[in-house]
């Protein structure tokens, strides 16, 4: 088994490769589809369940090995309570019902309000959806991607895919935050020992 057989690839290639990857996952393929009938602003899903999942491909391990939750961003600046959110919420839940991992929403614009408190570190307002995975801990984790009405897939991955395929955890220090990064890299290790963690 050459779990690395992907990685230093072209950007494009990789693309491709996780493409192929997600669409053969009825895991990700169901909370895509569900999420598309939302309809929510700038919905992304993002993160874990994206590069877990091509972990557990690659390394021949069950789809939800190392899957804690599923993680569904959207952006609507309009209305900031936690009310509104909450709305959301509860609404997804019809869509996600059957899903075999708890699905997460959560809206960007609200995240400066609480993340400070949470984390202990500043947070600017974000813009989009997509600023905030140029925020993530690691820039292994900046992947997310949307199903488009037509079936395509669309995808943001600020830091690229290579960290992803090489089996890297690098760290991110557009925020100051090696505690978070430090406490993520050791779980994401111990579900994949086969992970190199940069310092950071």
């Amino acid at each position: 088994m050459d779990h690395l057989r992907y990685a230093g690839l072209p950007f494009e290639r990789q693309r491709d490769i996780l493409f192929e990857i997600v669409r053969a996952e009825p895991l990700i393929m169901d909370v895509l589809t569900g999420a598309r009938a939302l309809g929510l602003p700038q919905w992304r899903v993002v993160s874990g369940v994206i590069y877990n999942t091509v972990w557990n491909v690659l390394t021949e391990r069950p789809v939800t090995h190392g899957v804690n939750d599923i993680d569904l961003f959207y952006f609507d600046g309009d209305d900031l309570s936690w009310e509104a959110e909450d709305a959301i919420i509860r609404r997804s839940r019809i869509e996600f019902t059957g899903s075999a991992v708890p699905v997460e929403i959560r809206n960007q614009a609200r995240v400066h309000l609480w993340f400070p408190e949470k984390f202990g570190v500043p947070y600017p307002p974000l813009k989009t959806t997509d600023e905030s995975l140029g925020r993530f801990v690691s820039q292994t984790h900046a992947v997310g991607l949307r199903l488009e009405r037509d079936g395509g897939l669309d995808l943001c991955a600020p830091f690229g895919l290579d960290a992803i395929f090489s089996f890297r955890i690098v760290p991110n220090r557009t925020l100051d935050n090696r505690i978070g990064y430090a406490r993520k890299a050791q779980k994401v290790r111990d579900a994949w020992p086969e992970l190199t963690v940069e310092v950071w």
